[in-house]
């Protein structure tokens, strides 16, 4: 297949990612801990279905260095100041701020990629977000010829349809989760003005800060797995989840509260997080793996357990969710707990054409291997398995039941 070289930039703003890699961000920034780490990343694709993704390295990797020529413009920077949890002195370590090829390591590997990044934690975190966004779009511009927008357009209307023909739901939200999944960004673009038209009472924003500012939308996001699994590498393996949660804490006292829960699995979190401390200062806890029934029912009990009431936090789940699943688990908790979604792919890639499942993990920090043991054992990531065995020796999960997944 002959590469397309595209006439256009995917990524033209670094605002163009989560808000959560930005949290983050801010939070290895302050932390002392983090000054001299080194990480290494690693892409996966869980679905290449036969598609030639080695074919795509030529402009992928011209899509990346034009990323590594961006800053953060002194607009984008007004409108991060303007977040009470972000910080002066790191307003002005992003101003200066610039991405850089000579941490991205990008090679065939069959039909499939070899990317890695190397380097400084927070030199190299930003680089996940861009990556697979431009990876996605790639996929759909030269693997699917496009999107075909009669079709998206109808695909999006009958989920909205069919949410607005059911009675009135208090308390249900959805934010949109799918940067990183989208189509394309107009794409995702589009959708956005439709839902804050067709639904801005259910809608309630959206992870991508690019989106956020130019639609004037609501930001969404806290933490996600590297913060909990890059505490691995800094202190005693089994104090590493208590590390990651106070540490969040002491970066921004009680603002961003939802705690990850599947990093070490949902009950080994319940074991570190059942301090009344945690639970008072923490609005509440995300679902990313699992069955959410079960995981819900845990989390509930763990508050009343703790002498807290259900109804004062929030469960956001954000796992393969579509719109019935999300009615779904509503209908379960509504009555007990505040509930809340973050729904990616089948929001911003449902359009006819057939998505990539691909990621991009942290795996070693300080030349050291971390990894998360998820509760569905798919979702893991590692390359180590005698210490992704050992890893769950300490958080009380069975060893046996592990993989290394490639």
């Amino acid at each position: 297949m002959s590469v397309v070289r595209l006439d256009r930039w995917l990524i033209d703003s670094l605002l163009d990612t989560d808000l959560y890699k930005i949290t983050m961000l801010q939070a290895y920034y302050h932390a002392p801990e983090f000054r001299t780490v080194d990480v290494e990343w690693k892409f996966a694709c869980r679905n290449r279905n036969g598609f030639d993704l080695a074919a795509l390295i030529p402009e992928i990797y011209r899509q990346l260095e034009h990323v590594c020529t961006l800053h953060f413009t002194d607009d984008e920077l007004d409108y991060l100041a303007g977040f009470p949890f972000i910080k002066p002195d790191f307003i002005e370590f992003l101003r200066i701020f610039q991405l850089d090829m000579r941490f991205v390591q990008l090679r065939p590997k069959g039909e499939d990629l070899d990317l890695r990044f190397r380097g400084p934690l927070i030199h190299v975190t930003l680089l996940e977000i861009y990556s697979l966004a431009i990876i996605n779009e790639l996929h759909t511009e030269i693997h699917c010829g496009g999107i075909d927008l009669r079709v998206a357009r109808e695909k999006l209307a009958v989920k909205l349809d069919s949410l607005l023909s059911l009675a009135e739901m208090p308390g249900f939200s959805f934010a949109d989760f799918g940067t990183r999944r989208r189509a394309s960004r107009a794409w995702q673009e589009e959708v956005l003005i439709t839902l804050k038209r067709r639904v801005p009472q259910y809608c309630s924003g959206t992870s991508s800060l690019h989106f956020a500012r130019t639609l004037d939308m609501k930001p969404i996001g806290t933490m996600a797995h590297e913060w909990l699994q890059s505490w691995q590498a800094l202190v005693r393996l089994a104090d590493a989840q208590k590390a990651a949660l106070e540490c969040w804490v002491r970066e921004y006292r009680g603002r961003l509260g939802i705690a990850l829960t599947d990093c070490y699995s949902m009950d080994s979190f319940i074991r570190d997080f059942s301090d009344p401390y945690f639970g008072k200062l923490y609005d509440g806890l995300r679902h990313d793996s699992g069955c959410p029934l079960q995981w819900g029912e845990k989390a509930l009990k763990m508050y009343r357990d703790m002498g807290i009431d259900p109804l004062t936090k929030t469960l956001v789940f954000s796992d393969s969710l579509n719109f019935p699943r999300m009615i779904d688990i509503y209908l379960h908790f509504s009555q007990r707990t505040n509930v809340s979604f973050g729904i990616g792919t089948n929001l911003m890639n449902d359009v006819g054409n057939s998505p990539l499942d691909i990621v991009i993990k942290m795996v070693a920090a300080n030349g050291k291997p971390v990894a998360k043991i998820s509760d569905e054992p798919g979702k893991s990531m590692c390359e180590d398995l005698e210490y992704l065995r050992y890893l769950a020796s300490v958080y009380g999960i069975d060893p046996g039941t592990v993989r290394v997944n490639p």
